[in-house]
């Protein structure tokens, strides 16, 4: 990572310093997540928007409703970014090796964002949506992770875990690519016009503007991967049809469901994210000093 201490030459640093920051990242940003679900999957929450949605959850379950679902996204954060950064770091050490070449920094992006995609988002993914989608129906079904796991197995195969799998392969992909690059150009430009700035401050707009700008770009297929993953997944037949009734039940505002909450939670997400992983990989150089 440009400006991290973490040593670039060794992928295993990476994983360690994404791990701990995947923890501690979804931990604060996850209410952000929950309203953001609520209102992709629920046309009432979108249609009268964030403060009602907030307002709804808080009157029915208090402040711990903002939490609902949280167990599985914290149990997959750790190897989630983990892998991100992990195969990130390998990508630009083996692959994509010009580091000042903006479209080898997207594909390296790009790659990691695929192989997080595959390993651990998307079943993360599909348990978070169908138990949040769960705990708001009137007769819930699953008693917590491991009963909705068991459950979504039992009735679906490995296979249910896997649902939506392409958008989330085309989501991730996309974002950890523009992040990347976003993020290195944006702090390479503060760092240039604005050199009294102090640096964690550096490292938390340039997340910020990068995870702005992959929300941007990218919420349609986020919308379609929620939708794919909720518990009326069946009522689809694969991506286009999903993209089909969409557009003729909501029109173009339907793919853009969710995006205030989700710009707030990716906004902090990212803006923490690269400023954890710099600051934890500097820790874990004082407690492991790398070879040179």
């Amino acid at each position: 990572m440009g400006g991290a201490k973490v040593d670039s030459k060794d992928p295993v640093r990476g994983i360690i310093s994404g791990g701990i920051t995947g923890g501690i990242e979804i931990c604060i940003t996850y209410p952000t997540e929950y309203i953001k679900t609520m209102m992709q999957l629920y046309k009432e929450y979108s249609q009268k928007g964030v403060k009602y949605c907030i307002g709804e959850t808080y009157r029915n379950f208090g402040i711990p409703g903002f939490y609902r679902g949280l167990t599985p996204l914290v149990t997959f954060s750790i190897p989630k970014v983990a892998c991100r950064f992990g195969a990130n770091e390998w990508l630009k050490n083996n692959v994509f090796t010009d580091r000042k070449s903006r479209l080898q920094t997207f594909f390296a992006g790009l790659g990691a964002g695929v192989f997080e995609a595959i390993v651990v988002v998307t079943p993360t993914e599909t348990l978070k949506v169908k138990l949040i989608h769960d705990k708001l129906s009137s007769t819930p079904k699953y008693r917590g992770m491991i009963h909705g796991i068991g459950s979504i197995v039992n009735e679906m195969g490995l296979s249910g875990i896997y649902k939506g799998l392409i958008p989330t392969i085309l989501k991730q992909g996309s974002n950890q690519g523009i992040r990347f690059v976003v993020f290195e150009d944006t702090k390479k430009l503060i760092q240039k016009n604005f050199t009294f700035l102090p640096e964690p401050v550096v490292l938390l707009f340039s997340g910020g503007i990068a995870g702005a700008a992959s929300v941007m770009c990218n919420t349609p297929v986020d919308v379609i991967k929620t939708q794919m993953q909720g518990l009326k997944a069946h009522q689809y037949n694969g991506v286009l049809d999903c993209c089909k009734q969409t557009y003729q039940h909501e029109g173009i505002r339907g793919f853009y469901k969710g995006t205030v909450p989700r710009l707030g939670r990716v906004v902090m997400d990212v803006a923490i994210t690269f400023t954890l992983y710099d600051y934890i990989g500097r820790a874990l150089n004082l407690v492991w000093p790398p070879k040179h």
